[in-house]
């Protein structure tokens, strides 16, 4: 009987064994993913974005123009680069609904016959470009010297919250024409418009690091009297390694924060450069070049060149504000 027993145990148990392990396996990876999913649905964040009608339908206007932005080659209905193209005998072409507009061009032409609304497509990418980069050099450049100086402490961080403090005493905005004036200078003047987007990228970064240097100075100061940080020390850890292991993670909350406001700022910053003539060139517009160019013709009848681009801009930065608002206000343990 123990030999059935045996026999009959090993040659029941194996097979199912087998089966098991391969359902668990293709089961095990959804299961992680359906689960993590359903963590996330169900987390304090995504209840407080669910019951915000506000955060929603801000999130839903950024997410069309940043689709919009990305596909724009496929989305919008003209090339405005494509001077082989344009037509000058199309040029000022009032909206569709005008007396004399066309559904060829839904939202008009400007000067040289493009389509306004193709423009504001094309322009909408290279704000977000310009934007995005420049939020992600200081956050870099602001955190890193944040974690130095709280961390460290002493000479260096007297030393960077100087500097940062002198900055603070300049408008944003003159510290990135001074930035970008002196770029201009340095670099030859064939070189200007192919350098155009990362000297401007360069200008509003480094005229936005600051805020984050101080908010990760004083969580970094905070988090490195803890005792974790301290039994990190014992062990031997180098000063680099805890701070990009232990102190950065435990940090990043409020960064998040300042970069999604942070993002508004660099796009308008860049709007405003590009407005007085110093950002992106002609050949690449901008949100802010097509409203200095529209701003041309604004009392001449042609409202529609400096309308929809300056209505595209405001809808972009304000979505990006109400989504660092409630991020905030979501992320403040204070409001839970």
């Amino acid at each position: 009987m123990a030999g059935d027993f045996g026999a009959g145990d090993s040659g029941a148990v194996d097979p199912r064994a087998d089966d098991s392990g391969a359902g668990d396996s293709g089961a095990g990876d959804g299961g992680a993913v359906s689960g993590w999913w359903r963590r996330a649905a169900d987390s304090d964040l995504a209840y407080d974005f669910r019951h915000s009608p506000v955060t929603v339908a801000a999130a839903a206007v950024a997410a069309i123009i940043v689709a919009a932005a990305v596909l724009a080659g496929w989305v919008a209905p003209h090339d405005p680069f494509d001077l082989a193209g344009l037509d000058l005998l199309d040029a000022f072409t009032p909206p569709a609904w005008a007396e004399d507009g066309t559904l060829r061009y839904p939202l008009g032409t400007d000067d040289q016959g493009r389509d306004v609304l193709s423009a504001i497509i094309y322009g909408a990418r290279i704000s977000l470009l310009v934007g995005v980069a420049s939020v992600l050099l200081a956050a870099v450049i602001g955190v890193s010297l944040g974690l130095v100086s709280g961390y460290f402490g002493g000479l260096v961080d007297a030393a960077i919250m100087r500097v940062a403090d002198v900055q603070l005493s300049f408008p944003a905005i003159l510290v990135a024409l001074l930035i970008d004036g002196v770029a201009r200078g340095v670099l030859p003047r064939a070189a200007h418009d192919e350098l155009a987007i990362p000297v401007l990228v360069m200008a509003i970064g480094l005229a936005g690091w600051v805020n984050y240097a101080r908010t990760v100075r004083g969580s970094t100061m905070v988090e490195a009297s803890k005792e974790y940080v301290q039994a990190a020390r014992l062990v031997g850890i180098g000063p680099a390694l805890i701070m990009v292991r232990h102190v950065l993670p435990n940090v990043m909350g409020p960064v998040l924060v300042i970069a999604t406001i942070h993002l508004a700022v660099a796009i308008v910053t860049e709007a405003t450069l590009s407005f007085l003539g110093v950002g992106v060139p002609p050949t690449e517009p901008s949100l802010g070049t097509l409203i200095r160019v529209g701003n041309d013709f604004l009392f001449s009848g042609e409202w529609w060149m400096t309308i929809f681009p300056g209505a595209a801009l405001v809808a972009l930065v304000l979505s990006a504000n109400l989504l660092g608002d409630w991020l905030r206000d979501a992320l403040n343990p204070k409001l839970q």
